[in-house]
């Protein structure tokens, strides 16, 4: 098992246009393309409160290669997505990680 760490740096402003986006656009293209969310984090305490940090699981590279690219080429998604940034931009840059679990972790 696989873990994706991501974290979107919004535009000032713009985290609760990200979040609306996640609840009513993004998560049903996830769930069509059978993408598994473990959680998402907004940053109570730290460097940025202007910060939407998420988690996905994955069988594999090879999986998440087939369906995260799927997702991105959704001409839906595509149009959806640039519907949400038409005034302004939302995020302004991505960090991404996959995540390995060690053997004693507890998400093995």
């Amino acid at each position: 098992m696989l873990y994706e760490l991501r974290t979107y740096h919004c535009a000032p402003g713009r985290l609760p246009a990200l979040n609306q986006r996640f609840e009513t656009i993004t998560l049903g293209f996830w769930e069509k393309y059978g993408i598994r969310p473990v959680g998402f984090w907004t940053t109570l305490i730290g460097s940025s409160n202007q910060a939407l940090t998420y988690m996905l699981q994955w069988e594999s590279l090879a999986e998440r290669e087939e369906k995260w690219g799927a997702f991105s080429r959704d001409p839906d998604w595509i149009a959806k997505r640039s519907a949400t940034e038409a005034e302004a931009i939302i995020v302004e840059r991505i960090e991404n990680q996959i995540l390995t679990p060690t053997a004693y972790s507890a998400l093995r």
